[in-house]
Order: C-alpha cells, then sequence, then structure tokens
C-alpha cells in the first residue's frame, strides 16, 4: 500500500477513533469492528495511532478512553505474533501507565488497561514482570489494579509466573500489614488465592513445566505467613465479601502449608470455615473451600481430624439437605461439594459415618430426610468397599424413609435403592421389601386433574414423574443387574394379581416377559415354577384370569392389553402345558391387530370375541375337566376383586359362561351358576347385563340346567320378603326385588339368544316369555299391571328383543308364526309414550326400537295402520328430542347424565331408529315401500333446528343407503318418487349445518345410483357423473356461499343427465316449496338447483308454462331473501328464454295496475340483453299495429265519448317500463335507441286524455281512485312518461336528463294542457345535449307524421319544429373537453384535434398548458396508430413542457414526463434514435428532485428509453451515468420510486454491457420482492470491478457525491457502496481511487446526525486496509 494511502488509512483510523464514543451503541459496535478489522490488517500501524490518540487526549472521557483500551486489548490477543518488540515495549508502559495513573479505583478504565498487560503476557511475560514489578515496590503499597493484574497473570498464563512467585510473595508479605482498607484486604486476599491454585496446578503437570526442580515447601514458609495474616485478622472483617473471599484463599493455602503447621490450625480452620455459612449466602465457595481443607487433612493423614466431626457432619448435613433447583448451578455445586466432603470423611472414619446418616434417616423432617438419603446413596456409590460390612443395617434402616408420605423422599428413596441394587443389596434378606416398594410406586394413580395447576416448587415430584422414575429402575433392575433374575423371577408375579398394583401391571409384565425369554432362552431349570412351592403366588388357573381380562381392555393402565397377553404366552407351560401350541399360534396376530390399534380404532365387540375364543380353545386343547372346573371355580371367586370395576366385571362374567360350556360336571355348573347369582349386584345395570350374558353363554352347552337353575332361583329366598325384626331394611329389599328379578328377565333373553337353535323355539312360549312375564307382572303379559320400575321396563323390551333374534335366528332353517308379535309391539310403543318427550334420560327409547327392528322380520307382518304407527311414534319421538348439549332440567330424583353419557345415549337413539326403519323397509322394499316410510321424516327436513334437519337428513341417508344395497330390480318397475326425494332433498346440499350438506349429497348420489339401477345398468357399474358427486362432498366442507352455489350448480348438471323427463315435473314443483324453507341458505341453493335444471331441461316444460309462473308469483310473495328474489327473477328469464311468447302473454294478461310481484317478474326479463332486445322490439311491433285506446260512451244517460285505453298496449307499456328499470338492459334501450325514443313518444302523445280501461280489472284500479280522479285519468300517460325517461337515464343522456329536470318538462308533459310544452322541452334538451343523436331519432319519427291519430301526429311535429330551430354547432370547450376524456367523436377529425392542441400549448393560462399536455399524451392511449405521424411534433411539445419555468407545482413537468413515457410506447425507433442522448439529459436533473412524483415519473421514462438506446455507445455512457443514482434511490423512502428503480434497472440492464450485472439485475429486481441490499450491493461491486475497471474511478466520484444527499438512506447507501468497493477491490485497481477523498467523506459521514448513516460510514473505514 503507497504512502497515499497509509495517510488515508490513518485518516480513516483517526475518525474512527474519533467516533469510538458515539452516542448511538449500534454505531459504536460498528466502529469497534471497523477498528479491529483495521487493527488485524496492520497491528502496529493501528496500534500505534491508538497510543498517539489517548496520550494526545489526556482528559479524554473515560467510556471513551476504555473503548479504545479494549480495542488495543483485542488486537494484541489475536496477532501478538506480528507485533514489533517496540512496539510491545511501549504498549506495555502505556497499559502500566493508564492502570496506575488514577490513584482512585476506576474498575472500567483500570481493569481495561490491565487487560492489555494479561493478553501481552501471555507471550512477553519477563517485560511485563519487569514493568509491573516496578510498580510493586517493598514497603509502597501497590495500586489494587497491580495486585489485581499478578493475580489474573497467574491464572493466564501458569508456567510463565509461578517461578516469579516466590520473590513477589516475598515482597507481599510486609504489604498485608499495611493494607487497612477492605478492598486492598479482598484484592491480596484474592490474589494469594490465585496463586496457590496456579502453584498447585504447576506442581500437578512438572512434567509439563519450564522448571520440574520446583517444590512445594519453596512457597511453604511464605504461604504460612500470609496464611496467618489472613485467618487471624482478615477473616474476622465486617465485610462478606471479604470474609468469603478470605475463606476462599484459606482452602486453596491449605494444600501448600506444611504438615505439622497444618496439623496445628485444623482445629481452629475447619470451625472457622464451617462458621462461615451462617454469615455468608454463597454457601458453594464455602463448601469448596471446606473439601480443600479436609482434602488436605486426610491428605497428611491428620489426627486431630476426628476431633472436629461432630460440628462438622452437621453442617454438612444442613448443606447436603439444602433444595437444589438445577435452574440455579450455584445450588447444585453446592451440593455435589458437600457430598464429595462426605466421601473424603468416609474413607477415614467409615464406622462414624454411617450411624450418623442412619440415626438422621429417623429424623422425619422432609428436608433432613432428603438430604440423610443423598449421602447414602452417594457413600453406596462411592465407596464400595468399606460398605460392605454395613448393607443389613442400611437394609434394616431403610424401611423407615420408605413409610414417608413425601414423594420428595420417595424419590431419593428410589435413588438410594437403585443404588444398593448394583451392589447386591437385594438379594439379601428383606431385599424383596425395596422390591415391593418400586412396584407400590409403578402403580401410583396421576397426582393432577385436569382442572388442577401445579405448584411452582422447583423440587416439586408428582406422582407421574415418581411412576416414571420406577418404571425405568424396574426396568434398569430387570436388564443391568444380572444377579437380580431369580430374586425378580417369579416373585414379581405376585403383584399382578391383587388390585392395588393394577397401575403397574405394564412395567411388571414387560420385567417378567425379559426374565422369562432369557430364562426360557438357556433353558434355565428356574423357568419352571412350581406353584405349590411358591406360596405366596396366586394360582395358574387365577394368573389365566387376570392376563385375559387385562388383555380385554388393552389401553386400560397404561396399556397393559399387549404386555399381559405377551406374558401370557411365555409362560404357557408354567399355566397348563398343553396351552403351548395353541397360545403360539393365536396370540402374535392378535398382538399385531393392537399394535396397529388405539382406544378409538379397536372395535371392541370383535376383539372381546377373539378373547373369548381364546378362552375356548384354551380350553379345549387343555382337556381337563377337573382343571376347567377349578378355572371355573377361582374365576367366579375371582369376582370380586372387580367390584369398583364393572366393565372388566361383565367381562368376567362371559368367560366364566364360556368356561362352563366346557365343564362337564353338571353339580359344577349349577353350583357356579348359583354363586354367580346369589353374589351379583343386582343394583347396577351393566352387572346385571354381565350377569344375563354369562347365564345365557352357559346355557348354549347346559339349556336344560340353565333354566332349571333360574327356576329354582325364581322361587327361592332371594325373592322373599326378609323378615328382619326391626324391618329396616325393608325399602332396600324391595328395590333389590325388583332388581333381582331383572336380572332374571335378561337372562331369560340371553339364554333364548345363545341356546341351540334347533331346542329353542319350543321353548320361547311355555318357558321363557312365561317366566318372563310372571317377573314383570303378577298376571300375564296381556293384562296390564304396569310396573312403574324403570330398570324392569328396560330388562324387558332388551329381553323380547334378544328373543326375537333368537327367533328370527331359527326361522331361517324352520317356519314360525310368532303369534305374540302385535301384542309386544303395542306394549314396547306404551312405554315409548310413556317417555317425557322433551328430555332423554334413560335408554328405554333405544331399547324399545331395537327390540321392534328384531321382531319386524319375524311373521306375521303388521297393517299398514300398525306399521304407520309404528313409524309415527317412533321418528317423531326421536327427531323432537332437544338437542344432544341440551342439558334439561334436573329433577328430584335422577342425576343429569354427563355430557359423554348424553351423547353415547344420543348416538344409540338414533341408530337404534335407522336400525327400525330398516327393518320396516326390508318387509317392502319398493319405491312404494321407501315412500310410506319418507313421509314420516319429509316435513322434519324443513325445520328450523338445525339439530332435528340433521337427524332427518343423516337417516334418510341411512335408509336410502339400505335400499341401494338391498336392491332387486323387477322388470316394469319405475323408481316414480326419484324426482319429489330429489327435489326435497337437494335443496339441503347448502344448509348451514356441515353434516346436513355431507349427508344430503350422499342421499343425491344414492338416489342416482338406485336410478341407475332401475334403468338396467348392472351392479358394478359407474356412472362418471354420478361418481362426480363424490368429490363435491369436499367442496361443501367449505361455508362460503359462492363456492356452495357453485357446487350446487355442479349437482344439478349431474342431476339432470339422469331425470327421466316424466319426474321433472314433480322436481320443479318441488323446489318451488323450497324456496320458502327455513334456512335462507337452502332457499338460495333451492333457486340455484331450480335454474340451472331449468337451463338444461326447461325447454321440454311449455305446457306448464303458465302454472309455474303463477306459482312463481305467489312464492315471491313469501320471500324474504333478496338474493331468493333476484334468483326467481332468473327463473323468470330462463323461462323467457326458452317460450318467450308465453311468458309474455302470461304476464301480459296480469291485472293492471301490476303488483310488486308482477313488476319484479317483468323487471327479471330485462336482465338478459338478448331476451330484452326481442321483447323490445315485440313491444314496439305490437304498439305500432295495436290500436292505443278505443272510444267509448261516458255514460248511458250522458252522452259524448271517452278515449278508454286498449288493455294489451297499457300492459305492454307497463312492461316495458319494469324492464327498462332492469340495468341490464342499457345494450338494446341504447341499440334500438332512436327506434325506442320515437316509439314512446308516440305512444306518450297517444296517452293523452286517455282513461285506463274500466271493465273486469276496475277493482285493481280501485286504488288509483282513492287518490283522486285526476291519478286515476293520468295512469295511462304517466306509465308512458315514465317509460320514456327511463329510456334516457339508460341511454347515459345525463346532460338532457338534468336539463329536463331543471325545465321541469316531465310534469309538463304529463299533464294534458301542457302536454306540448313538454315535448318542446324535450327536443330542445336533445338537440343541444344530444345533438348526433337526432338524425336517426327524426329518421324514426318521419313515418308518425302520417299517423291516423291525431295526438299522436301533434306530439312528432311539436318534436321537428323545436329541432329545426336549432342548429348544432361544436365549440371549443366542448373540444377541450373531449380530448381530456381520451375521446375523439366523428364530428371532429384528429388534425383539427393536434392543431387545437399545439394551439393551447402556448396558453397564458397554466392549467390549460397543462391538460394540453396531458391530452396529447393522451393520443397514445386513444389512437395509438396516430403516433408516429406526429413524432415530430409530440416530443418537441414533451420537450419543452420539461423545460417549462412558469410551472409551480412541476405539474406540466410532470404531465410531460408521464405523457412522454406513453408515447414511447408505439413510437418506432427511427424517430427516437436521435433524440435519445437529448432527453436523457433533460431527465437528469429530475432524478434528485424533492418531489416523489417527479422522481418516480423522470425514473420510469429512463426505463422507457432503453429500448431506443440499445446498441448506441453514447447511451450506454448515459446509463452508466445515472446507474449510480439508481442504484442509491433503491432504498429511497418513497416506495413507489424504489419500485420505479428496480423497472428502470430491470429494462436497462442489457445495455449495461456486462452479462453478470444484466442476469443480476433482472433475477433480483422485481416490483413485488424484496430486495438484501448489502448482499446485492456487494455482488455489483464485484461485477464492476471485474467488467469496468476502467470506470472505477468515476463510480467512485459520482457515488461521494451522493454523501450529501437529503436523505439519510441514500446516505447511508453510498457509505455502503464505498465500503464494498474497497472490501472486494485487488491491489492493482487501487491507483484507480482517488482514496484521500474517499476518505475524507467517510470521515464527514461518521459525524452524520443520523446514526444509521454513521454506523455504515464505520463499517465502510473497516474496509480501508
Amino acid at each position: 500500500i503507497t504512502t497515499m494511502d497509509n495517510t488515508d488509512v490513518e485518516q480513516v483510523t483517526l475518525a474512527l477513533l474519533d467516533a469510538a464514543n458515539d452516542k448511538d451503541s449500534e454505531v459504536q459496535d460498528q466502529v469497534r469492528k471497523s477498528m479491529l478489522t483495521l487493527g488485524k490488517q496492520q497491528p502496529d500501524r493501528v496500534l500505534a495511532m491508538c497510543q498517539d490518540y489517548l496520550l494526545k487526549h489526556p482528559k479524554l472521557v473515560v467510556t471513551h478512553r476504555v473503548v479504545i483500551l479494549q480495542t488495543i486489548e483485542l488486537i494484541v490477543g489475536c496477532r501478538i505474533e506480528e507485533i514489533s518488540a517496540p512496539r510491545i515495549k511501549s504498549i506495555i508502559s502505556l497499559a502500566s501507565d493508564e492502570m496506575t495513573r488514577s490513584k482512585e479505583v476506576i474498575p472500567d478504565w483500570q481493569q481495561a488497561a490491565g487487560n492489555i498487560l494479561v493478553a501481552v503476557g501471555n507471550k512477553y511475560i519477563n517485560d511485563i514482570m519487569e514493568e509491573i514489578l516496578s510498580k510493586f515496590q517493598p514497603g509502597v503499597l501497590p495500586h489494587f489494579f497491580v495486585v489485581q493484574t499478578l493475580a489474573n497473570l497467574s491464572d493466564s498464563n501458569v508456567y510463565g509466573m509461578v517461578p516469579f512467585l516466590n520473590a513477589i510473595l516475598g515482597t507481599m508479605l510486609p504489604m498485608l500489614c499495611m493494607a487497612k482498607q477492605d478492598n486492598m484486604k479482598w484484592v491480596f486476599s484474592s490474589a494469594l488465592c490465585h496463586f496457590s491454585d496456579s502453584i498447585l496446578e504447576y506442581l500437578a503437570n512438572l512434567d509439563k513445566a519450564p522448571d520440574p526442580t520446583v517444590r512445594k515447601d519453596t512457597f511453604s514458609g511464605e504461604i504460612y505467613a500470609a496464611f496467618d495474616i489472613l485467618f487471624n485478622n482478615w477473616l474476622q472483617s465486617r465485610e462478606p465479601k471479604l470474609r468469603l473471599t478470605v475463606g476462599e484463599a484459606v482452602g486453596s493455602m491449605c494444600h501448600l502449608m506444611a504438615s505439622d503447621k497444618l496439623e496445628e490450625q485444623i482445629p481452629r480452620v475447619i470451625p472457622a470455615i464451617v462458621s462461615l455459612y451462617k454469615k455468608n449466602t454463597e454457601h458453594y465457595v464455602i463448601s469448596k473451600s471446606l473439601c480443600q481443607v479436609l482434602e488436605a487433612s486426610v491428605s497428611i493423614g491428620s489426627r486431630v481430624l476426628e476431633t472436629q466431626l461432630d460440628g462438622l457432619l452437621l453442617a454438612l448435613h444442613q448443606q447436603v439437605s439444602a433444595p437444589v433447583d438445577y435452574g440455579d448451578p450455584p445450588t447444585v455445586k453446592n451440593h455435589n461439594e458437600a457430598l464429595r466432603c462426605f466421601s473424603l470423611l468416609a474413607n477415614s472414619f467409615p464406622d462414624r459415618l454411617v450411624m450418623y446418616v442412619l440415626q438422621k434417616l429417623e429424623n422425619s423432617n422432609e428436608r433432613s430426610r432428603m438430604g440423610s438419603l443423598a449421602v447414602l446413596r452417594h457413600l453406596i456409590n462411592s465407596s464400595s468397599s468399606t460398605m460392605e460390612s454395613k448393607k443389613l443395617l442400611i437394609l434394616a434402616s431403610i424401611r423407615q424413609p420408605m413409610a414417608d408420605h413425601s414423594n420428595k423422599v420417595k424419590k431419593r428413596v428410589v435413588q438410594v435403592i437403585s443404588a444398593m441394587a448394583h451392589h447386591g443389596y437385594l438379594e439379601l434378606e428383606g431385599g424383596e421389601l425395596l422390591v415391593r416398594f418400586i412396584v407400590q410406586n409403578c402403580a401410583l394413580h396421576d397426582t393432577y386433574q385436569s382442572h388442577q395447576r401445579p405448584t411452582s416448587d422447583p423440587e416439586e415430584v408428582t406422582n407421574e414423574a415418581l411412576r416414571t422414575m420406577c418404571d425405568s429402575t424396574l426396568h434398569l433392575l430387570t436388564t443391568t443387574v444380572g444377579r437380580l433374575a431369580d430374586v425378580l423371577w417369579p416373585k414379581l408375579l405376585y403383584y399382578l394379581t391383587p388390585s392395588q398394583y393394577s397401575n403397574a401391571t405394564t412395567p411388571l409384565c414387560k420385567s417378567l416377559i425379559v426374565l422369562g425369554n432369557k430364562k426360557k432362552t438357556n433353558q434355565e431349570p428356574s423357568f419352571k415354577i412350581d406353584f405349590t412351592q411358591e406360596v405366596n403366588l396366586p394360582s395358574p388357573q387365577t394368573l389365566m384370569i387376570r392376563l385375559l381380562v387385562n388383555a380385554a381392555f388393552p389401553f386400560n393402565n397404561r396399556g397393559h392389553g399387549a404386555p399381559s397377553l405377551s406374558l401370557l404366552q411365555i409362560l404357557s407351560i408354567n399355566i397348563h402345558p398343553n396351552t403351548e401350541a395353541v397360545w403360539e399360534k393365536e396370540i402374535p396376530p392378535m398382538l399385531s391387530l393392537l399394535e396397529e390399534s388405539t382406544a378409538e380404532s379397536l372395535d371392541k365387540k370383535l376383539w372381546d370375541e377373539k378373547l373369548l375364543e381364546l378362552l375356548s380353545k384354551t380350553l379345549t386343547a387343555i382337556d381337563d375337566d377337573k382343571w376347567v372346573c377349578q378355572f371355573a371355580a377361582e374365576a367366579t371367586r375371582y369376582l370380586a376383586t372387580y367390584n369398583n370395576y364393572l366393565e372388566e366385571k361383565s367381562f368376567l362374567y362371559r368367560c366364566i359362561g364360556v368356561t362352563l360350556q366346557q365343564c362337564f360336571n353338571k353339580e359344577v355348573v349349577k353350583k357356579q351358576l348359583q354363586e354367580v347369582l346369589l353374589a351379583a349386584r343386582h343394583n347396577d345395570a351393566i352387572e346385571r347385563e354381565g350377569v344375563a350374558t354369562g347365564v345365557g353363554l352357559c346355557a348354549n352347552s347346559h339349556l336344560e340346567g340353565t333354566l332349571a337353575k333360574l327356576d329354582e332361583f325364581g322361587k327361592s329366598d332371594a325373592f322373599k320378603k326378609s323378615p328382619s325384626i326391626f324391618n329396616l331394611l325393608k325399602e332396600r329389599n324391595e328395590v333389590e326385588v325388583e332388581k333381582v328379578k331383572s336380572t332374571l328377565i335378561l337372562c331369560y333373553g340371553h339364554v333364548a339368544l345363545n341356546a341351540p337353535s334347533e331346542k329353542i323355539l319350543n321353548r320361547i312360549d311355555q318357558d321363557i316369555l312365561r317366566s318372563i312375564s310372571k317377573h314383570f307382572n303378577t298376571k300375564v303379559l296381556g293384562i296390564k299391571v304396569e310396573t312403574k320400575d324403570l330398570t324392569m321396563k328396560l330388562s324387558l323390551i332388551q329381553s323380547v328383543g334378544l328373543i326375537a333374534k333368537a327367533i328370527s335366528r331359527c326361522v331361517k332353517k324352520q317356519g314360525y308364526i310368532f303369534s305374540r308379535k302385535q301384542e309386544l309391539i303395542t306394549v314396547m310403543l306404551d312405554f315409548m309414550k310413556s317417555e317425557p318427550s322433551d328430555s332423554l334420560r334413560t335408554p328405554l327409547r333405544p331399547l324399545v326400537m331395537t327390540t321392534c327392528a328384531n321382531l319386524m322380520p319375524l311373521d306375521p307382518p303388521l297393517s299398514e295402520n300398525e306399521s304407520f304407527d309404528l313409524l309415527k311414534v317412533c321418528v317423531n319421538g326421536v327427531f323432537s328430542l332437544p338437542s344432544d348439549t341440551h342439558t334439561p332440567e334436573k329433577t328430584k330424583d335422577e342425576e343429569n347424565l354427563d355430557p359423554k353419557q348424553r351423547k353415547a345415549l344420543y348416538n344409540d337413539t338414533l341408530g337404534a331408529l335407522q336400525e327400525l326403519l330398516r327393518s320396516v323397509l326390508a318387509r317392502d322394499p319398493s319405491p312404494d315401500g321407501l315412500q310410506s316410510i319418507f313421509k314420516h321424516i319429509e316435513s322434519w327436513l324443513g325445520s328450523v333446528h338445525d339439530h332435528e334437519r340433521e337427524r332427518a337428513i343423516t337417516a334418510t341417508s341411512n335408509l336410502l343407503a339400505f335400499y341401494l344395497e338391498r336392491l332387486n330390480v323387477k322388470s316394469m318397475v319405475s323408481f316414480h318418487n326419484l324426482g319429489a326425494l330429489l327435489g326435497r332433498l337437494s335443496p339441503r346440499c347448502s344448509d348451514p349445518q356441515p353434516a346436513v350438506r355431507a349427508a344430503a349429497v350422499n342421499c343425491i348420489y344414492t338416489l342416482l345410483c338406485i336410478q341407475l339401477r332401475y334403468e338396467g345398468f348392472s351392479l358394478d357399474y359407474k356412472d362418471e357423473a354420478v361418481e362426480s358427486l363424490l368429490s363435491l362432498k369436499e367442496a361443501l366442507e367449505n361455508p362460503d356461499h359462492s363456492v356452495l352455489y357453485k357446487t350446487c350448480s355442479e349437482l344439478t348438471k349431474v342431476m339432470s343427465k339422469r331425470l327421466p323427463q316424466q319426474q321433472l315435473t314433480t322436481l320443479v314443483f318441488m323446489l318451488f316449496e323450497g324456496l320458502v324453507d327455513s334456512q335462507t341458505n337452502c332457499c338460495r341453493a333451492s333457486s340455484v338447483i331450480l335454474n340451472t335444471m331449468l337451463k338444461n331441461r326447461g325447454a321440454g316444460l311449455q305446457d306448464l308454462v303458465p302454472e309455474m309462473l303463477e306459482v312463481l308469483h305467489v312464492r315471491l310473495q313469501s320471500v324474504t331473501e333478496d338474493q331468493v328474489r333476484v334468483a326467481v327473477g332468473q327463473t323468470v328469464l330462463i323461462l323467457a328464454s326458452q317460450h318467450l311468447q308465453t311468458v309474455i302473454n302470461t304476464l301480459v294478461n296480469q291485472p293492471l295496475p301490476y303488483d310488486s310481484w308482477t313488476s319484479e317478474m317483468w323487471m327479471a326479463l330485462g336482465a338478459d340483453p338478448i331476451v330484452a332486445n326481442q321483447i323490445i322490439e315485440m313491444v314496439m311491433e305490437k304498439l305500432a299495429i295495436t290500436a292505443p285506446y278505443v272510444d267509448k260512451k261516458e255514460s248511458m244517460m250522458r252522452g259524448g265519448m271517452t278515449k278508454v285505453a286498449t288493455n294489451q298496449p297499457l300492459a305492454m307499456t307497463c312492461g316495458l317500463k319494469e324492464l327498462l328499470l332492469n340495468g341490464q338492459s342499457q345494450e338494446p334501450a341504447v341499440s334500438l335507441f332512436p327506434q325506442l325514443f320515437s316509439c314512446l313518444t308516440i305512444r306518450l302523445g297517444a296517452s293523452v286524455g286517455v282513461m285506463p280501461p274500466r271493465d273486469n280489472t276496475q277493482k285493481h284500479f280501485i286504488s288509483l281512485h282513492v287518490a283522486g280522479e285526476n291519478v286515476f285519468v293520468l295512469f295511462c300517460l304517466r306509465v308512458a312518461a315514465e317509460a320514456l325517461r327511463i329510456l334516457l337515464a339508460r341511454a347515459q343522456l345525463d346532460e338532457v336528463m338534468k336539463r329536463l329536470d331543471e325545465d321541469n318538462a316531465w310534469d309538463a308533459m304529463k299533464e294534458q294542457n301542457t302536454h306540448i310544452t313538454g315535448v318542446t322541452l324535450l327536443a330542445r334538451a336533445l338537440a343541444k345535449h344530444a345533438g348526433p343523436r337526432l338524425p336517426a331519432i327524426v329518421e324514426s319519427l318521419c313515418p308518425s307524421l302520417n299517423n291516423i291519430y291525431e295526438c299522436q301526429r301533434i306530439t312528432v311535429t311539436t318534436f321537428f319544429s323545436e329541432v329545426r330551430k336549432l342548429s348544432y354547432l361544436p365549440n371549443l370547450d366542448h373540444k377541450l373537453q373531449l380530448l381530456n376524456h381520451h375521446v375523439v367523436t366523428e364530428l371532429m377529425l384528429i388534425d383539427v384535434l393536434m392543431n387545437n392542441m399545439m394551439e393551447r400549448i402556448s396558453d397564458p393560462c397554466c392549467t390549460v398548458r397543462m391538460l394540453a399536455v396531458r391530452g396529447l399524451g393522451n393520443i397514445a392511449v386513444g389512437s395509438p396508430e396516430k403516433v408516429n405521424k406526429y413524432a415530430k411534433e409530440l416530443l418537441a411539445a414533451m420537450s419543452s413542457g420539461m423545460e417549462e419555468k412558469d410551472d409551480p407545482g412541476k405539474l406540466i413537468t410532470l404531465e410531460a414526463m408521464s405523457g412522454l413515457s406513453k408515447v414511447l410506447l408505439h413510437l418506432d425507433k427511427k424517430n427516437v434514435h436521435l433524440l435519445v442522448v437529448y432527453i436523457f439529459m433533460k431527465i437528469k436533473p429530475f432524478l434528485e428532485s424533492d418531489n416523489d412524483d417527479i422522481r418516480c415519473a423522470s425514473i420510469l421514462l429512463m426505463g422507457n428509453l432503453s429500448k431506443f438506446g440499445s446498441g448506441e455507445p453514447v447511451f450506454k455512457d448515459q446509463i452508466h451515468n445515472v446507474l449510480v443514482s439508481l442504484l442509491l434511490h433503491l432504498v429511497d423512502p418513497n416506495t413507489e420510486v424504489v419500485k420505479a428503480c428496480k423497472y428502470a434497472m430491470r429494462v436497462c440492464a442489457p445495455v449495461v454491457g456486462s452479462e453478470q450485472i444484466t442476469t443480476m439485475f433482472q433475477n433480483h429486481l422485481h416490483e413485488d420482492k424484496s430486495l438484501h441490499y448489502g448482499e446485492f450491493i456487494n455482488d455489483l461491486t464485484k461485477y464492476l470491478i471485474q467488467d469496468f475497471p476502467g470506470m472505477l474511478n468515476f463510480y467512485h466520484i459520482s457515488v461521494i457525491q451522493f454523501f450529501k444527499s437529503n436523505w439519510p438512506e441514500v446516505r447511508a447507501a453510498a457509505a455502503m457502496f464505498i465500503g464494498f468497493l474497497l472490501g472486494n477491490i485487488q491491489q492493482e485497481h487501487l491507483s484507480h481511487l482517488n482514496m484521500g477523498t474517499v476518505s475524507k467523506g467517510l470521515v464527514m459521514l461518521l459525524q452524520d446526525p443520523d446514526p444509521v448513516v454513521r454506523a455504515k460510514a464505520a463499517e465502510a473505514m473497516g474496509h480501508f486496509h
């Protein structure tokens, strides 16, 4: 780097040094970074400058000095090898001087200076020591930071410093007595601590040390002397910080003291350090010091140490019991140091220590116990040899804390047990108690229910955490401690069966599986369990029962199902040798099924059946009646275990039933049945059901015995009131008896269901039903002795259903007429009717319906009326229930269900109804059968309640799916209700409820599939259109209206394809009803479906049009929703587009004056321009040929004639008026304007003095009469005038309208006597404001001059006379206005326009000039083809516009640039070619304009010019000329300017002349993408250096000019640009840059008012190297 550059670097460094204390922290950081960067490049030079700066500015504020000193330290730290020796020396003296200049302690400043010395000392220790020791003279108290720096040096350079320490200590000792102030005492103590640690480190690594002869006793004397002063004098200080540091130093110094001295001091040192705990909170430092003292004492084999034990242990125990917070590291460190102290003492005094800890364990205080357990665990793990003899003692002592209730204590106990297990304690006597403790805690239940909040105690141990820990511990003991296998196997089996360990089943099974597998694989004899020897273990039968019941609820108790089954498989030969083969085959697939399932996805019913099948197969394989009978007996005994788990108990009853099936000993069967019935808790529904299922299963093998037992039990004491002396139990017993009867009734049902089919039919009547009715009421079923007991009702209903199921199962094999079917159904419906209609609390409804569904298939069939009643009661009884989220009022005697139970009950009820409907349909699966059910559901589909609609549509969907499934098409039958069903269901596709929408689509899909089958397509035929409906379901999930209607429309297209023509009518009329649905959404959908259907199929409905319009007219009166009204209008329009004549005839014949609904229908016809056009032509033709009125006698009495309007022309005029009110009629109104205007003007004339017709429609005019005779007479005239007025509005003749309103012309036209005046005004207004339209109007009116009706001739003549009076002269205003609205009419050619504009360019008025320039620019928009013809004039005008002097708001300039941009788009290159550079020069000054719009316009214009300059070297220079400006304005504060810059640079990119830059501009500069400006400029400067080295001089000078820009963003960007340019430039190109200017500029920016600019300048300075 040349000298020139050096001065630049100096100038820049100096500026950075000045700015080092900038008030903005971000600028300060950047300044430091840049100084460090420069310092790393040229360490000597920058360091020299830093030094000079500090020397020249002795008064610099401390913060500023500190930054510079820190920079020196950083440079020295990373570049020490490259700094010259003289520089090092001067830095040392500078730092030393800075550190000690002030006698006061100024920490930041002196620390920063000291840190420099430490950094240098890592290499130049001798030079440093020479300097520091000069300030560390004997007899003089040194500066605080001299001592501090010596301490830091001994840390950072141990090997360099230790050789000096002896001398330093020698000098230091006398100083200790001179230190009077606490801070000096503190720094000496701290230094002694550091020195001792360094010496110990040196001695520990002598092999690496420079002087291996150094020994401990080299320092002993000095250290002891120092110890003496610190310990005896300073430790008593009042200053806690000093005490602590002295304590710390004493710990470190003990190791270096001579043994005899240490021994002598121990009795004083230990109590002194222990006493510090009370005075200081930083216990970690004290514990560490204490640990060092103990270590030193133990290493010299101290004898006096034992005398200190009592106090020591007490203090250490307190420390180890203190709370440990892992979020607060000092507490953790303190705990560990205290434990280290215990280890040290245990090695010397094992007995004392163990006794102490075990005694402490007896203390029940939580903290104390936790501390003792922590120590015990630590001792067991760290000092195993000394503990060997203490094992039994420890085992006995641990029992007490095991009984502690605190989870924190339990956690520590578990940790201790884990340690004991690894050190062989658990095999000893009493070890099994520890295993039990672990298992007990594996069985813990959760601490927090969802509503409780956890506490903020960091040490808190929840049940979950403790349980997880015990799970892991059990797993570890099983897998890692080999010798424990025989302690755990088979003893862990004991814990599987008692219910208090249920929650531990999963970890227990997992451990047993590991152990069993290992033993089995290694063929260890202990794998085979001798249950007679192991007295505590459950029997094989009980084990098998427990594991099977666990498997039935696989996701309970933390997922115990799979582990229970796996364990069962491993235990096979231990359960019974014959099970092995069965289980090996059956269990693995069941385990795979569980693995793939979740609690939600597993089919519980199927799973239970699999397990019962497994049990049955197992018992068959065992083939040992005695074993099986014992199994049954134990299972019955085990029932009581599940008294609190009724679902599990219920499953066990089923297991007992299956087992009894396999029992051949009749007595055993009887005995077990008796026990089951006696022991059952009949009060519980689940248990009753369980008992009945079990008894039923037993009946499969023992029908006779079971029936006999039930009969016997029914007569037994259980049913007799027990004659208690005090009759205390009377109440309870009555309840009991009802419940026991309920159980028996259910038992009979299950017996019927499970008994062998060949034996059961002849038992139904005389045995089963008779017994049931005997229990249900004292008389036979037929005679009603109604029981009030709900339980018995439910049992009866269920039992009847099961019997019906049993019969239908047998009937398949043998015919059977069930004579009591109707009687039973009646009883069921009575039950149903007696339920309250406003709530659902009991399962009675679903049970009744399920039972009826089971009875339906049996013969004889129901009559039509019976069937009707059944459906009515059930459908209405279910659909009318309140929503399942509705909470009913509490009644006195009943508890409310919780929401989950209520939801389940509702689901069951709806499911049962659907099952019933299916069973009814199954008896008559024909269109009529379907209709007979649907008529009950139909009315609910339009309910106002969401839940009722949802139930109805879901039931329909279910029913249709069943119909399709059962469909068997007989020839010649048509699906005649398709149209009606589609009409009812399709509007529900846009119901507000998503569930209703989805079900509705399903219904329609199913209906169309049914229709396909009726049309003869095969079962597997898939119609593409119909299948597409399924994909519409997803679209319907979106509640957005527009999506819903689009989907409805798609749906209709599919229906339309498949619907037979003869069903279309029904569908259409059903949809008319849907227009007034309770849900607006469905009204809209009905209208969408209707219109889509009519568009596709309406052409064939001509005969129905009048009737359809009539119905629509009526419906419109009830429609409130605007959107639906509009859609009804569309319906009318669609019909009109297909049957125009019929629609018009029907509407014309509506009574006059039209009511608002007829008017709406007429208005709707204007919505389609083509239809409107046809109607207007038809009306004009009719009006032309029909007589407008007839002359009638006024009355028989009076003579004279009255003109009375003919009905049709009047009705048509009224219709036309309404039609024109529709905005869409504008196109035909404008295209037929002259004819229609003429027609209505003539009609106006023909209405003067004409009365409305008075015949049949007279009644409709009564309202007009009321308003007064005048209104009545004027009706015809008013209609014509309004029609004309609306026509003028449609033709957008606003000026004409305005003029007519001002002149009150309309009122004049409507009155008979002023009518002529009104028409005159009309003609005048037209001539003045719509001249060009007159010729065509005149032409259309001409024929009417010869009209036969006088009144019409008068009107036309008036009109003409006025027109002839006015001549039409276009004037200048008009012209300017036309120009400014981009309009060029035929009346004014473009040449005229151009000339006018060019004249106006020099108009004296500023605004006119601006408008003229804008007008010329607009030529490019209005007549682009003419632009090249006038190229020269346009360019000249725009140029002069840009030079405009008298332009206060720069508006003309702006218009000129915008206009030029527009014109350039259409100009040929040859026309611009020579002017490009000239225009460029013109634009350039505007780039830096303060006006945002002008900056923006000039940049855009530049971009647009670029296409004309490509290939021109001159133009390329111009682009480079402005490139810097564009680049810097990429960060312009105005976003529009930024977008313009991106656009301009992107289009100019190809002209720049560098492929790299072109690509970069085109990739990164998009208006809508964000730009990483720093990276962009960095890359750009690299390319500029590569591709345009010769232009670097120009570029950097251009950029520097922007250092003075008005915008801080641009100044900052300019600094960045320069920074990157300097950072990327190579040595050989440096000569292109004027570094002096650059550095001056940056130095100036470093003082910029904006902090961002200062920071960027500082950053750029970092590149000066």
